[in-house]
């Protein structure tokens, strides 16, 4: 029961999730706990008999993981000059507040007072990405990460990304940013669109990856597998108070 309510929450969240921009779902992975052996499977019987099966009670289920699923979302577009979706693999690098680097495919950038292209949160993007000039008039993101501005201060540079050979690996830190561990290895970084990186679409944003239709099945089936262990406790208990009763 305690297993399928953990299922219930990663269910929730992704739902919860469903209009984030470059949100990756969770999956949950469980394990069965130990058995208690009555008759092992192989034993000896005598006279060279052999147990073909055994006789083993499982004690339940419990959560171990709860990774996240990097496929790709769709794409919508938004017009917007500075919106980037990644198509393909890769992340933008951000700076955190503590000057160390978090990750994230949320490409809705934005410029602060100085000109310097941030999160929304304001958290300043690095990668390449320059200030934009003052008097810029307009801006070309290429698939290949080549960025030209036009204007009065006209300018020119070349933005990268970044992959990790485990992204599951990654910690969600929330504010749709990821932080390196030693799961997810060490960042590489890349320009888009060659070696194995994604291309940058500008005007478009990456949506999350969460299907509400097969989320709303996978809640229907922990609701009833969690209804189905209560029974279970329940029928447990009024069995064991008859053999409790057959002493009186």
């Amino acid at each position: 029961m305690e297993a399928q309510q953990l299922n219930l929450d990663v269910i929730s969240n992704n739902l919860a999730n469903v209009n984030t921009t470059g949100y990756k779902k969770s999956k949950i992975e469980f394990q069965d706990l130990l058995y208690e052996t009555t008759r092992t499977p192989g034993a000896e019987q005598g006279n060279g008999n052999i147990l073909p099966t055994g006789l083993q009670i499982g004690h339940g289920s419990r959560a171990v993981a709860t990774p996240k699923v990097f496929t790709e979302g769709e794409l919508t577009q938004t017009g917007e000059r500075l919106d980037v979706a990644i198509q393909g693999d890769g992340f933008f690098q951000v700076q955190m507040t503590d000057g160390t680097l978090a990750y994230t495919r949320d490409g809705a950038l934005k410029t602060s007072s100085t000109g310097q292209i941030t999160t929304s949160d304001g958290l300043p993007v690095q990668g390449g990405f320059q200030p934009i000039p003052v008097g810029t008039t307009g801006i070309t993101i290429s698939p290949d990460g080549d960025v030209s501005t036009t204007g009065s201060n006209s300018s020119n540079f070349q933005v990268t990304l970044v992959r990790f050979a485990n992204p599951a690996g990654l910690q969600p830190i929330g504010r749709n940013l990821y932080a390196e561990t030693a799961a997810s290895g060490t960042p590489e970084t890349g320009t888009p669109n060659q070696t194995g990186f994604g291309s940058l679409q500008q005007g478009y944003l990456e949506k999350s990856n969460v299907k509400v239709v097969e989320e709303m099945v996978n809640m229907i089936v922990a609701q009833r597998a969690y209804e189905v262990n209560s029974k279970a406790v329940q029928a447990a208990d009024e069995m064991m108070q008859q053999s409790d009763n057959l002493r009186r």
